[in-house]
């Protein structure tokens, strides 16, 4: 063990008694001497000329009396800024602070990105399930006729579309780990585009006429390019959103006050402005991804498939060139090694003597209080310590936190499966209701549209009208009202699924439940009008359930994301995210047990099963995690720990000991030590 190291454990050894967070009292510590250091990342400790705008000590105001805090004097940093007292993070209204333009350059790359995704996924039902239309070669029907390529059948597509869902969504766990280890996440991003670049290449292929005459073949090539189109997109997605908001950390890592020219003083919230930088991303995405569908879609129906998959790809080359342009001025953290199993080294060390052949029996010893609180290096003798415990108390902490974000992001699966019904079977019912035109799998683009129109609202109004009402609509609430509101969209699609039955023209001769093949059923001929074969039924009748599940959305997926990036340790980013985005994953698997439900007359069930599973979902979320709500602001407050990883080793501990002493000193003066965190 190098000297560096030695420097560090022996620093971890602090006194055992210590609150349930691991944060070590400060009143029990002398005084800091030194001012407060920005400690944002890569930011050096003050040279002297910095530290001559240190306010001194005749420059520091009183803390007014019930602040909440024993501190006698006004927290400050090194340019003067001034932190808030317990009272003031308790009573004054939250505001975002100042968003960096250049983050909205990797919300652009996102764009393009999501461009190419949704652009290419929004013709994969049709290419596969339904039959090349007389006279084509491309899969194009024209006005009339049905565009399709493949003649697999809805159960097929389905399959194939929640296959490719699991892929691209099991990916970002290998994608994140690779970023915080080896690659840092600039340059896994360049991977993920290049790996992605040969996929869309390959569903090119897959598409060409000639492919085409060949069906089976032509299968074959697709489901190789969904090999390499998911490995891109998963390495993408577990990098991007992590990359984003430490753009705005590094200019803001805690909170300060701000005097509007109102006079009003309030507090200037990263966390809350790391959640309105991902409103914004989540608006880029859907930029994205409603220009790339609607076009595709039209490509698809008037071209060909062909063209569906040329233009996503010629759009996504400009991914790695705009990142190009910008290099010097992101924040690109450095990668630190892995540091995976030693956080599974502490479960695993917690956990010893307590696993049982009984799953209920090991989940319960995995959430008895004290589970991390035992494995801090403070609370283990040095000479029984593990070699590989090379860190200190406060990352322990930071791994807890993880390990709670992925706790919370188990139950995510479950919203999930209301989510897929939109590029699956949703389309399918666009199909069989009237069109006029409209092609079936554009209409769930009310999604995004949806989105891009609620989601200014929300930012701009709803949330900061529910912030001056000092109505605290935290991260696990909001989860838990998406849960509600994707159940109330699959109910309006069981509703809608139960009409076309009912209405279908086919009943009397087909029985209830029976539409697909309805125009040969009825001996008509394939340019018959579709008032001859379809239920009198408009298809913009679904438009309430892509609009509760754009509100879903912006309650749990975005909120996901941001929950993701403020509960991982600082290490372990990529990884976390890519958890987040397992959850999905996962959901697809879950849904391919539904698949034998997606067939005539099976459908209505196929939704109210949803339905009731979505709505046991956020039930059981709220009833376990209700308990962590109360603990947000302690959760998001945790000191940051000395150990930054097996490469970044060159760290000079003494300053990092002095930025970890005046943490605790302003957690002290927020009374967030005196709030212990959860540990079960």
């Amino acid at each position: 063990m190098t000297a560096k190291w030695s420097s560090l454990r022996s620093f971890s050894v602090m006194s055992s008694d210590t609150s349930r967070d691991g944060v070590e009292a400060a009143q029990d510590k002398p005084p800091v001497e030194e001012k407060l250091v920005n400690h944002g990342i890569e930011e050096k400790i003050p040279n002297p000329a910095v530290e001559e705008k240190i306010p001194n000590e005749s420059a520091v105001a009183a803390v007014t009396p019930g602040s909440g805090s024993d501190t006698d004097e006004v927290l400050r940093g090194p340019n003067g800024e001034e932190y808030p007292t317990k009272e003031e993070l308790d009573t004054l209204r939250r505001v975002k602070g100042p968003i960096n333009w250049i983050i909205y350059t990797i919300a652009f790359v996102e764009l393009c990105e999501r461009f190419a995704y949704y652009g290419t996924t929004a013709v994969f039902v049709n290419f596969i399930s339904e039959p090349l239309p007389p006279g084509s070669t491309t899969g194009a029907g024209g006005t009339d006729l049905q565009a399709g390529a493949l003649n697999k059948g809805q159960q097929a597509s389905t399959g194939l579309v929640l296959f490719n869902n699991f892929w691209s969504y099991v990916m970002p766990l290998l994608g994140g780990w690779i970023s915080d280890t080896y690659l840092g996440k600039y340059k896994t991003i360049h991977m993920a585009v290049l790996l992605a670049m040969l996929g869309h290449i390959i569903l090119i292929v897959s598409a060409l006429p000639p492919v085409l005459a060949n069906p089976n073949g032509a299968l074959g090539c697709f489901s190789i390019g969904l090999i390499f189109f998911g490995i891109g997109v998963g390495f993408f997605k577990a990098n991007i959103s992590p990359m984003i908001a430490e753009q705005y950390e590094r200019q803001q890592p805690r909170a300060i006050i701000k005097v509007l020219d109102s006079g009003e003083r309030v507090v200037v919230d990263p966390v809350l402005t790391i959640s309105v930088i991902y409103m914004r991303y989540y608006f880029f995405i859907n930029v994205g991804s409603l220009v790339g569908s609607i076009a595709m879609v039209y490509a698809e129906k008037y071209v060909g498939f062909w063209l569906s998959f040329v233009l996503p790809t010629a759009l996504f080359i400009f991914c790695p060139f705009l990142l190009l342009a910008f290099k010097n001025k992101y924040t690109r953290n450095p990668p630190t090694g892995s540091v995976l199993g030693k956080a599974i080294g502490l479960i695993g060390l917690s956990m010893r003597g307590r696993w049982s052949l009984n799953p209920i029996t090991t989940i319960k010893n995995m959430r008895e209080p004290g589970f991390f609180e035992r494995v801090k290096p403070s609370n283990i003798p040095e000479a029984e310590r593990p070699v590989w415990m090379t860190f200190d108390d406060n990352w322990v902490d930071e791994v807890r936190r993880g390990w709670k974000a992925c706790s919370v992001f188990l139950w995510f699966p479950l919203y999930w499966l209301a989510y897929n019904q939109l590029n699956g079977n949703l389309v399918s019912q666009a199909s069989t209701m009237i069109l006029k035109g409209v092609p079936n799998d554009v209409v769930n683009n009310l999604d995004p549209i949806a989105l891009l129109i609620f989601i200014p609202i929300v930012d701009k109004f709803i949330y900061p009208a529910l912030r001056r009402a000092h109505i605290n609509l935290t991260p696990i609430k909001k989860v838990t009202l998406g849960f509600a509101l994707s159940t109330v969209s699959m109910v309006v699609a069981a509703v809608i699924q139960h009409y076309i039955y009912m209405q279908s023209p086919c009943r009397e001769i087909s029985g209830y439940g029976y539409i697909d093949g309805c125009r040969d059923a009825l001996g008509l001929p394939a340019d018959a009008p579709e008032s001859a074969y379809k239920p009198p039924l408009t298809v913009w009748i679904q438009t309430p359930a892509y609009i509760t599940i754009a509100f879903a959305e912006i309650c749990s997926s975005i909120t996901g994301l941001e929950y993701a990036f403020t509960k991982a340790p600082k290490n372990m980013r990529g990884f976390i995210t890519g958890v987040f985005w397992f959850s999905q994953a996962f959901s697809a698997a879950i849904s391919q047990a539904f698949v034998p439900l997606a067939v005539d007359p099976y459908l209505v069930w196929l939704y109210v099963t949803i339905a009731i599973l979505s709505a046991l979902g956020g039930v059981g979320f709220w009833f376990n995690f209700a308990k962590l709500d109360r603990e947000e602001e302690a959760l998001n407050a945790l000191p940051d720990s000395l150990f930054k990883g097996s490469r970044n080793q060159g760290e000079d501990f003494a300053a990092l000991e002095a930025q970890k002493a005046e943490q605790e000193k302003i957690r002290h003066a927020q009374g967030l030590d005196k709030n212990p965190v959860i540990d079960s």
